[in-house]
């Protein structure tokens, strides 16, 4: 392909993207505390963060950072295996590891990384991969690249993934991989029936507690912990970059699991580590977390108010699900975006998914609560959108 053919080949992707109204354009974007941020120089109430537990702008995280900066520099200036690896990592690991319960732990640069790397890493050609069909891109991503045999399920219809684990047979893994928590739906999966298929047919079951760490569980260790089958699951991955409200991703498991991955994990062995300073502020906010528990109890009561409020909407959508993503299914990307810059009009920037994030037919609006919402906040944004809903929804 030339030079202009390469040029008139983007330029008719873009129009066909344009023309699906699935353009995605760049904005600036300023965090605030309180649940707020500046958007184009607009100020918003933020419903599309995952700073679940307002940890992000937190003073004592911030002072952690400080100090580690000033000790430590900007970067970790090397892959962890070559000589990124600072006393803040070591620290962060043996923190991750108490927090988990488990005999120790890995860091990754991101919690794509982490998924990438590690399903790529468990998983070869003679294996078998089940894969729920709402995974999070990075663990369809890390089906995919292993070239193990791929089979989908649906984690609300458990029958097609036993008669798939049924037909396996020969010396190959069977691995299971699924969110705990699912980012677009806010659904849980049902981690003990999956245990039980694991045990049933000597599967690996692995799971991504994303956006589970911090909030789920007796001590915020996530779903697993809720359901009490952490024990049970071979591997668990996290991370630090919502409820923790720092960076990273890790993998919480016994110390073979953790030696083994860390001799063999691609995007742990060759990326950069993490800053130190993201290291010191993510050991001060696994301290908070399990000192407040209180951010977590007063997050759950603002998604239970909201939820309960929006079911009663009669015009959309609301799918079942559970703590504070909250989906609004509105089907047609064009009254998606139409709603979604009508609430900014209103003041509240609240996510617009469309495909291929989600299936075509289930564009939506992904609210996404924290702690530092007020009640007055969620009261103003359903009169806001009760008036978008009338003007797009039912004048069609």
């Amino acid at each position: 392909m030339s030079s202009p053919e390469f040029s008139e080949w983007i330029e008719s992707d873009l129009r066909q993207i344009r023309d699906a109204a699935l353009f995605r354009s760049r904005r600036t974007f300023r965090p605030l505390p309180g649940g707020r941020c500046v958007l184009d120089g607009q100020t918003l109430i933020n419903l599309s963060s995952n700073d679940y537990l307002d940890l992000a702008h937190d003073q004592r995280l911030i002072s952690a950072a400080t100090a580690a900066l000033a000790e430590m520099g900007v970067g970790a200036r090397a892959s962890a295996l070559v000589s990124g690896r600072t006393e803040w990592h070591t620290k962060l690991e043996t923190q991750l590891a108490q927090f988990e319960g488990t005999e120790a732990a890995i860091l990754f640069p991101s919690g794509y990384a982490a998924n990438l790397g590690v399903v790529s890493a468990l998983a070869s050609e003679q294996d078998t991969v089940f894969c729920d069909r709402l995974n999070h891109a990075s663990l369809i991503d890390g089906c995919r690249l292993s070239g193990a045999r791929l089979r989908v399920f649906r984690h609300d219809s458990l029958g097609k993934l036993k008669r798939e684990l049924e037909k396996v047979t020969g010396e190959g893994k069977k691995i299971i991989v699924t969110d705990s928590v699912f980012s677009m739906d806010g659904s849980l999966a049902p981690l003990v029936s999956l245990c039980d298929l694991a045990e049933e047919f000597q599967a690996i079951l692995m799971i991504d507690e994303a956006h589970a760490t911090g909030i789920w569980g007796a001590t915020g260790r996530g779903l697993a912990e809720e359901l009490g089958v952490a024990h049970r699951v071979m591997v668990r991955i996290g991370t630090l970059s919502k409820a923790v409200g720092t960076l990273g991703g890790f993998v919480a498991g016994s110390s073979a699991m953790i030696d083994w991955l860390w001799n063999r994990v691609r995007t742990q062995i060759y990326s950069t580590a993490l800053p130190p300073a993201i290291c010191a502020a993510a050991c001060q906010s696994l301290e908070i977390i399990q000192a407040e528990q209180e951010r977590r109890c007063i997050l759950f009561e603002r998604a239970e108010f909201l939820r309960n409020e929006l079911q009663q909407r009669t015009n959309v959508t609301i799918p079942s699900s559970a703590g504070p993503i909250i989906p609004i299914i509105l089907q047609d990307p064009d009254i998606t975006m139409n709603i979604a810059a009508e609430l900014q009009e209103a003041g509240f920037l609240v996510g617009a998914i469309r495909p291929p994030t989600v299936p075509e037919g289930t564009s939506r609006l992904r609210i996404s609560l924290t702690c530092a919402h007020q009640q007055d906040d969620l009261e103003r944004f359903l009169k806001a959108l009760d008036r978008s809903l009338a003007r797009n929804v039912e004048s069609r």
